[in-house]
């Protein structure tokens, strides 16, 4: 068997580049003929980490380049295919509309979007960055145009950032420094002398050792316990993608057992699996069937894509040599090259037996025979690399200012999925320091993001923007409080900031606690197991909210005039019911409750020492007797399709007996509103139900006009910058022929058609 490459001390994957190595390197006589245990399974033997210079040595082990390079051409691809999607092209004027009024929130304050036009040079800078990596082209330069404006884009948005994106950037970073275009490349055509040549064993170190990363602390942040117990991503289990599971298993043991058993176990033992000759093919299997659901089941964008392409990064460097070899002749002239043998190169340190073997050959250039300066800064990076990245993901108690309930900015710290949120209650209240006038404002007024809501950071600079922009409105020196409830893993709703704090003058400081955060009630975590009962004992028209807050403070909510018959329920300790209208209170203990009048406002105060926990339940009576009226219209209907309908129709219900494909000409607005349900859901049914080919057209169709836009839009920036504006109705009809949509209907047609039916699935 093939020897193993390793790092000292930490992840490699297998390398069968020392196999090819040693048969240049001397006659088969000097070849070992045993290797120890240690060095077959890891790759490396227990002397090579008993001094600096054999490590340094190690590190710089020539190794095949093919992995690599096929790596770096996937890589690239899905960059430049992630430019128009996920990064934004496709809508970036949009998000940086000039002129428009727009709070943002960059990681450094100091940094702000340029000009619309030039952020789309930004945009296509980036994208050649990414096209020169998959093909290898001026490779050094391309990764600089890739990765300089690619973090200039995610340190200008902090409300985009999530772990895939990060690890993106962290890959871009790696590729600058490595010697990914020595195989398969536009720079080997140019330059023979790197053509093939040997690449570095640290090279491949550094990556496999950053996907390690990925799963095995992905694993370890889901032994948080809300996970364990399957809190965080309950509703994952009624996806259609687990039915096959629900045919053994109840949905309850299929969201326990699982969706976060077995998230939980793939992670934490992923990164060996794909270590390991004996357990790679497992390995490779379970992670491919894992990201392929990740793709169907979440909008993440390339990442599902991206790390199937790592996957091989973990088998023997040279797959792609045997790979290729199995293609017909006549495709090798574009195919990658399939001989084992590779060059030299001055990247690597070889040993005296491949030096002296190498020298002969006066065409191939000098080899290193022992490390150099450029050799141990390799080392050294690599170590201190893999340290800051473990680091990394543990570094809250220093940013403690970017703290919340969870730790840190998402983003970094690959706790991927281990927390959800819902928002049941956001309110912004605006008071002019000059007259004292109080008002409100709509939550999110002036951005585009919704991600602020939970970051303390992120409401600071909310904050701040908004009393920069108020003014224009004539309110003077406002102050701003924020009033935000929020449930994590299914607790209580709850306050997650204190809204009497004025987040204009608050403190903040990215090294100290945010001294206006709420903390967490942890403690009635268990109350989340009487949530299910209590749920489970409603009926399908009845509704239930858990709220939970803190003593002095109160709740002002209005029930709408749809919620007819709205009750509170105390659960624990004391609160004070205050109906403003009817100026009356009710003082409720546990188990106690009474009924708030709809249309109007009321108060719940917490009187009680410790927090109280109540309840709102509540049946959308609008919403019932609109049902009501639908399944009797649904009955009327099959009667007069079926002949069994005696009584003549009256006008109003004349258009029931329309064929479906019919204009819909009702004067009543729910016979109306029925039939345009009718055929929204037979819409849904259609489209549910289409084969493979019908939705592979359907998704290109979508993906050409989205990719369509970004390209045309990108066209119009640049003539601008070129030659300047044209007259404003050129200009016009320029963006209406970009924003031309497919015959079948955009996106939002597609999310309108869900959200009538209930199918967030489709």
């Amino acid at each position: 068997m093939e020897a193993r490459d390793a790092t000292a001390g930490a992840l490699v994957g297998s390398d069968g580049e020392e196999q090819t190595a040693q048969k240049d390197a001397a006659p088969k006589k000097d070849q070992p003929q045993t290797k120890s245990k240690m060095e077959k399974i890891f790759g490396f033997r227990k002397e090579d980490l008993t001094s600096w210079s054999s490590l340094v040595t190690l590190l710089n082990r020539p190794t095949d380049p093919a992995s690599l390079g096929i790596f770096r051409c996937l890589f690239g691809l899905l960059m430049a295919i992630d430019v128009t999607q996920e990064r934004g092209l496709s809508h970036l004027d949009y998000k940086y509309l000039d002129g428009a009024p727009v709070c943002r929130f960059p990681l450094f304050n100091f940094l702000q979007p340029l000009p619309l036009d030039w952020m789309y040079l930004v945009y296509v800078v980036m994208f050649f960055g990414a096209l020169g990596i998959m093909l290898g082209c001026f490779y050094r330069l391309s990764c600089l145009m890739f990765i300089s404006t690619y973090w200039y884009i995610f340190f200008l948005d902090k409300t985009a950032w999530n772990n895939h994106s990060y690890l993106y950037g962290l890959v871009g970073f790696q590729l600058t420094l490595m010697d990914g275009n020595r195989y398969w490349s536009i720079d080997g055509l140019r330059r023979p002398s790197i053509r093939n040549a040997h690449v570095p064993l640290w090279n491949y170190t550094l990556l496999r050792t950053q996907i390690f990363i990925v799963y095995f602390l992905a694993g370890i942040k889901k032994l948080d316990a809300d996970w364990v117990e399957g809190y965080s991503m309950s509703y994952l289990a009624h996806h259609w993608l687990f039915d096959p599971f629900k045919l053994l298993l109840p949905v309850e043991l299929v969201n326990l057992l699982v969706v976060h058993g077995g998230g939980l176990i793939l992670d934490l033992t992923a990164g060996y699996l794909l270590f390991f000759d004996v357990t790679r093919p497992y390995g490779i299997f379970f992670v491919s069937y894992f990201h392929c659901m990740n793709s169907q089941l979440f909008s993440i964008g390339m990442f599902s894509y991206t790390m199937l392409a790592t996957s091989p990064l973990f088998c023997y460097p040279d797959w792609p040599r045997r790979f290729f070899a199995r293609f017909p002749a006549f495709l090798k002239a574009v195919l990658p090259i399939t001989s084992p043998d590779s060059q030299p190169s001055t990247s690597c340190v070889y040993s005296e037996t491949r030096s002296t073997a190498t020298d002969r050959q006066e065409t191939r250039p000098p080899v290193a025979k022992s490390s150099k300066l450029r050799h141990k800064l390799a080392a050294v990076f690599t170590i201190l690399y893999i340290t800051e990245q473990f680091f990394m993901p543990y570094s809250h108690f220093i940013t403690q200012g970017y703290n919340n309930w969870t730790n840190g900015l998402y983003g970094y710290s690959w706790d991927m999925m281990v927390h959800s949120r819902s928002h049941q209650h956001v309110k912004i209240t605006y008071k002019d320091g000059k007259t004292g006038d109080v008002g409100y404002l709509n939550p999110g007024v002036f951005t585009q993001s919704r991600r602020w809501k939970d970051h303390g950071d992120m409401l600071k600079q909310y904050a701040t923007c908004l009393n920069e922009l108020l003014p224009r409105y004539n309110i003077t020196d406002p102050e701003i409080y924020f009033d935000i409830w929020v449930s994590i893993n299914e607790r209580f709703q709850q306050r997650i900031f204190d809204p009497r704090v004025d987040i204009v003058k608050a403190d903040w400081s990215p090294f100290k606690p945010n001294s206006w955060l709420m903390p967490l009630l942890v403690d009635l975590s268990p109350w989340r197991t009487k949530f299910q009962e209590i749920e489970g004992s409603l009926d399908n028209q009845t509704e239930i909210v858990f709220i939970a807050d803190f003593p002095g403070l109160h709740l002002e909510n209005f029930v709408s005039e749809d919620l007819g018959n709205t009750s509170i329920h105390v659960l624990q300790g004391q609160v004070n019911v205050e109906v403003v209208a009817e100026k009356k209170n009710y003082t409720l203990q546990p188990g106690e409750q009474t009924k708030v009048p709809a249309g109007d406002y009321h108060k719940v105060y917490t009187v009680s020492e410790g927090p109280s926990c109540y309840m709102y339940v509540y049946v959308n009576t609008t919403e019932a007797a609109l049902q009501e009226n639908f399944t009797k219209l649904l009955e009327l209907q099959e009667r007069v399709r079926n002949g069994t309908e005696t009584e003549p129709l009256p006008p109003e219900l004349q258009p029931l007996m329309a064929a479906e494909d019919d204009e819909i000409n009702a004067t009543d607005p729910i016979v109306q509103l029925f039939l345009k349900r009718q055929r929204r859901m037979k819409e849904v049914k259609k489209r549910r139900e289409a084969g493979t080919l019908e939705r592979l057209e359907r998704f290109a169709v979508k993906k050409y006009y989205t990719i369509r836009r970004g390209f045309l839009m990108t066209a119009i920036a640049m003539r601008n910058l070129v030659v300047g504006l044209p007259p404003l109705e050129q200009l016009t009809r320029e963006v209406t022929y970009a924003n031309m949509k497919a015959p079948l209907g955009d996106g939002k047609e597609d999310e309108r058609l869900k959200d009538e039916v209930g199918h967030g699935e489709l």
